[in-house]
């Protein structure tokens, strides 16, 4: 199993400026190569606390690329239904050449309303701008003169430039959140996966659904999976705990505040469910999360007993995307916990 960084920000000027918390993600990136991380991972939100500080991974990662010479730089993940697939086959060919063919791109369909609603954007057309995007941005890489006549984008005779340094393309992953029906259609089309653990059993089954698949679609192998969890160690459990707690739970406050429209009248056969699930994190707690074994914190004995006790089961995960530096935690404590992960909790599992 690896071990990779998650920067997900979740604050906003009155917690921490946008020039402190990158400073301070590209400062724990350029440990990555030393302590054993092997891959840096950013989102693309917009417009809110939860996530808005990241309008553009590709920024971010440009630069992270520059601070670790072996780590792999994942979109964690770009938004085809807000951006146009002739900019975002650029930038990636432009990424993959800066970081040296360490690019992998992970796509999602975005879920939160108030992005939709500020770009224009009706939510009952994700899910075939996120079709359309994703295979138009698939033949811009592989190809040259494409044509394609779009529902939402058109275009003629285009190759786009740069050319990915990876050939065909970087490898391409899907996040998926709880709708069977995207790990699905990322097993079927052979994509990797990159999926939030809600309910152990619930993501058993949406895993075993992908595997499925992935084997059904004649694909070699089972496909690769990353899972995202909080991560907060320290020699002394309640320490760990008093540290990272509240800032686990600032930050769920600004996920359910960011995707409130679900709770405020928002509606689409598109997201079935998302409703009822904001309403369940609405209750959610950082103890609730660690007691489902989702946040991985306490002494590295307790987060190594949390971690084999919620893999069990699941088969094999490829790897795991650790969300270190959630809303206003101390760096200094962040780098301590990214150490001694490395030196105590990750020779367990590889």
């Amino acid at each position: 199993m690896e071990f990779g960084l998650n920067f997900f920000p979740s604050c906003g000027p009155d917690d921490k400026s946008a020039a402190q918390y990158w400073d301070e993600a590209l400062r724990l990136v350029g440990l990555c190569d030393a302590l054993g991380y092997t891959h840096v991972r950013t989102v693309e939100h917009y417009f809110h606390p939860y996530g808005g500080y990241s309008p553009n991974p590709v920024v971010f990662l440009a630069a992270a690329c520059q601070r670790s010479a072996r780590a792999r730089m994942v979109t964690g993940a770009l938004l085809p239904a807000f951006n146009n697939p002739l900019k975002m086959a650029g930038e990636i060919g432009m990424l993959d050449a800066l970081c040296g063919g360490r690019l992998d791109v992970g796509f999602a369909r975005a879920f939160l309303p108030h992005e939709f609603e500020t770009f224009g954007i009706p939510l009952d057309e994700s899910r075939a701008r996120y079709d359309e995007g994703m295979a138009q941005i698939a033949r811009l890489l592989e190809e040259e003169q494409v044509t394609s006549d779009g529902q939402f984008n058109s275009f003629r005779n285009v190759t786009s430039l740069p050319r990915p340094t990876q050939q065909p393309r970087p490898p391409f992953w899907v996040a998926a959140l709880a709708s069977e029906q995207s790990f699905v259609a990322a097993g079927r089309n052979g994509h990797s996966l990159m999926a939030i653990p809600m309910a152990g059993g619930k993501m058993a089954g949406l895993l075993d659904a992908y595997r499925d698949a992935w084997r059904e679609a004649g694909h070699p192998g089972q496909g690769q999976i990353m899972l995202s969890f909080s991560m907060h160690v320290n020699e002394d459990g309640d320490i760990a705990r008093a540290a990272f707690g509240p800032n686990l739970d600032s930050y769920l406050d600004a996920l359910v505040d960011g995707a409130s429209g679900w709770l405020n009248g928002a509606s689409t056969k598109e997201y079935p469910g998302y409703d009822r699930i904001i309403a369940e994190l609405k209750d959610d707690s950082f103890e609730n999360q660690v007691a489902r074994g989702i946040a991985w914190v306490g002494t590295p004995d307790d987060v190594s007993d949390m971690m084999r006790e919620y893999l069990d089961g699941l088969g094999e995960i490829t790897t795991a995307s650790l969300h270190i530096l959630p809303h206003r935690t101390d760096y200094a404590a962040a780098e301590a916990s990214m150490r001694l992960f490395s030196k105590k909790v990750m020779p367990r599992f590889r």
